[in-house]
């Protein structure tokens, strides 16, 4: 009895022996970059292209540099309330020099 295996169902779970995978036509040739010699059906299974292997990168970078602007931008929200602070408190100290000038000159 001589039974093909599916996908589904394989005859061997062993790569080595299984049929190498037929090439994506929707991939454009020579877009496949060799980064080591294998053989048999783990040859067929290099099929990622280099954009695909630092996709992931990518979106670490793009998601660190969003970190780091929304970090800046707490800096300058905090520095904005410490400027503020600082300028009623010194507001408040022009206030009580100035009471205290009057006060001064009145007696």
């Amino acid at each position: 009895m001589n039974i093909r295996g599916t996908i589904d169902r394989p005859l061997t779970h062993d790569p080595k022996k299984q049929a190498p995978m037929k090439p994506s036509t929707s991939e454009p040739a020579g877009s496949v970059i060799p980064d080591f010699t294998t053989t048999g059906a783990n040859d067929s299974r290099q099929n990622r292209t280099r954009e695909m292997q630092l996709i992931p990168e990518a979106l670490a970078r793009a998601h660190m540099h969003e970190r780091l602007h929304e970090a800046e931008q707490e800096r300058r929200a905090v520095r904005l309330a410490t400027a503020r602070r600082m300028q009623r408190r010194a507001e408040r100290a022009s206030m009580r020099a100035r009471r205290a000038l009057a006060m001064a000159v009145m007696q």
